[in-house]
């Protein structure tokens, strides 16, 4: 469970990561927004420069790291701007065989495409490593006045996660000990989900029914204080200003 929370801690804290959380999510999602609804490839290419210098440069991790958690985000990009290309629609007709059928227009649709799921993905890396999850929910709950009750439950459930890794870890060891042999050919998936999936889902109903007898008993429907406190300083205003100015040359940019 320890290595699981300290692969998202940073190695140090940068301005990025003091922040207002709540604000940093509306700028980025707005951007997301911007981007998703927009079909120029020159607007794409200046926010992943903007935005992947912001990340190398200013969310605290290491290099390696960071290089790492790129590999999805490069592979979701890749299979569709590549699965688009080949298999997209169009006049200007390049090469065909069978199915395969690649045009102007569909090369034109898979790079547009590529690009626009590397720049969200980028976009959802920045966030999801310069906001600790604690501090955005606190932040959702005392700027965007989000339900205490709905935001400690998402926190809760999060806080599981660990603990099912640990239980599958455990129940593998425990199969182990027990020398059960795992089967091969067809019926290996069934039985190997039979083999976990009833222990897991019977711990988890039982870790879910305890949280949810301490929520009702701590009053979470009620107005509360908050052990942690956030607002706003000169680094929100300094995001701000690089947000705005990364818009500005990307439009720039495009109207080039």
């Amino acid at each position: 469970m320890n290595n699981v929370l300290n692969w998202f801690t940073p190695s140090y804290q940068t301005w990025l990561h003091r922040c207002n959380p709540s604000l940093k999510f509306l700028i980025l999602f707005a951007i997301m927004l911007f981007v998703f609804f927009s079909r120029a490839l020159e607007l794409y290419i200046g926010y992943i420069v903007c935005l992947s210098i912001l990340l190398w440069s200013s969310c605290g991790f290491p290099i390696r790291k960071i290089a790492l958690l790129h590999i999805p985000i490069l592979f979701s990009s890749l299979s569709s701007g590549i699965s688009l290309t080949l298999f997209g629609r169009g006049n200007d007709v390049l090469w065909q065989w069978w199915i395969i059928k690649i045009s102007s227009e569909s090369i034109h649709s898979g790079i547009l495409i590529g690009t626009k799921s590397l720049l969200i993905g980028i976009i959802g890396l920045l966030l999801l490593l310069t906001s600790p999850p604690v501090k955005l929910l606190y932040s959702f709950m005392q700027q965007l006045r989000f339900p205490a009750k709905y935001a400690y439950a998402f926190l809760a459930g999060l806080r599981l996660v660990p603990f099912m890794i640990e239980e599958v870890q455990l129940r593998r060891r425990a199969l182990r000990i027990r020398r059960v042999q795992r089967p091969t050919g067809i019926t290996a998936v069934y039985t190997t989900i039979k083999l976990y999936s009833i222990p897991l889902i019977a711990q988890a109903i039982r870790r879910a029914h305890r949280i949810g007898i301490a929520m009702v008993a701590k009053q979470f429907n009620q107005q509360r204080t908050y052990y942690y406190i956030t607002g706003f300083s000169w680094h929100d205003a300094a995001f701000v200003i690089f947000a705005l100015a990364c818009t500005f040359v990307t439009m720039l940019f495009t109207a080039l």
